[in-house]
């Protein structure tokens, strides 16, 4: 070992706001109406927070038809379709609904859009649960686009009234070169509106540029199917630095230490800072015990919880131990 071997954590980095909110609502759900409570696909993208929620009787389900009838039902963070909805409602459902107001702004605008006319344009992953949810909205006039070459192959007239909305989950570096392709391309467009990005994106990708500019290895702490975790590896690789994924530290792979003096960490938006201090512990084991912060952007977005799960003697919605760790 020698003395400039470190480990450099992003600030900021894991939970975002509409993140904590989701997991804070299965945990009051759990509280007040005792398990079990269902939720409708993932509450968010981490096999860790799944995991401690099904052992306090939460059960996971990939649709709504799986839920018994007449039993609490939590939409996740990522949204519905109205779809979604109305099959809920049929099988009496009380639903909780934690989208994250983001997504729900996204959705509030494409009925606007379809309402006006216009045909919606929706940049992003077009089997993301987000992605589906909105385009259930208005199926009839949503057309999923990923890539500058979607944009070209689009069958419409240049002068097709059209807007352009975003997944919230892309940041602006992502989604920049698609929106740009739409706006050189339609005569009538509008959107889409910086505000429906997730600043959370954002700003983790920006941390982990100022990571992968700085230091020899990047790892980001995340689950294998958190697509925001997996961009943030691919915004270090693109940016010259050796970046991996990591689960939890059970996942580090010791050779990737090999020449390695600095180490960047951050984590994805629904990565709890529990797996990120197990992978700081690990390292130290292994010869990087000097541990410094990289402050970038300062957070500070709160989103409220709903006022029905405030707790019915005092009005107040108390904290979660999930939701609220490493506040």
């Amino acid at each position: 070992m020698t003395a400039q071997q470190r480990i450099v954590l992003a600030e900021p980095r894991g939970f975002c706001a509409g993140v904590r909110r989701a997991i804070g609502i299965v945990e009051r759900a759990l509280d007040l109406h005792g398990a079990p409570v269902y939720v409708r696909k993932e509450i968010v993208h981490n096999h860790y927070i799944v995991g401690e929620l099904e052992k306090r009787g939460a059960v996971f389900v990939d649709s709504e038809e799986e839920v018994p009838e007449g039993a609490v039902c939590v939409f996740s963070a990522h949204g519905v379709s109205p779809a979604v909805r109305d099959a809920a409602d049929d099988r009496r459902l009380e639903v909780i609904d934690a989208t994250c107001p983001l997504v729900a702004k996204v959705h509030q605008e494409a009925v606007r859009f379809a309402r006006d006319g216009r045909t919606i344009l929706l940049v992003g992953h077009e089997h993301h649960e987000e992605v589906e949810g909105v385009q259930g909205e208005a199926p009839e006039r949503t057309i999923v686009v990923e890539t500058e070459e979607d944009v070209a192959r689009l069958d419409l007239p240049d002068d097709t009234p059209v807007a352009c909305l975003t997944q919230t989950t892309l940041s602006f570096d992502e989604t920049a070169k698609v929106v740009a392709a739409l706006h050189r391309r339609f005569d009538d467009i509008t959107g889409p509106h910086g505000d429906d990005i997730c600043y959370a994106s954002q700003n983790r990708q920006n941390a982990v540029k100022s990571l992968a500019r700085a230091h020899d290895l990047v790892l980001v702490v995340g689950s294998l199917n958190s697509s925001n975790s997996l961009r943030m590896v691919e915004v270090a690789r693109d940016h010259g630095c050796a970046a991996h994924l990591v689960p939890d530290a059970s996942h580090l792979d010791e050779r990737w230490l090999e020449s390695v003096t600095t180490i960047g960490i951050s984590s994805g938006a629904s990565a709890p800072e529990i797996l990120v201090r197990g992978l700081v512990d690990r390292l130290a084991s292994l010869g990087y015990p000097d541990v410094q912060v990289d402050t970038g952007a300062t957070e500070d977005v709160v989103f409220a919880m709903p006022a029905r799960l405030a707790d019915p003697v005092t009005g107040r919605i108390p904290r979660t131990p999930l939701a609220d760790e490493a506040r």
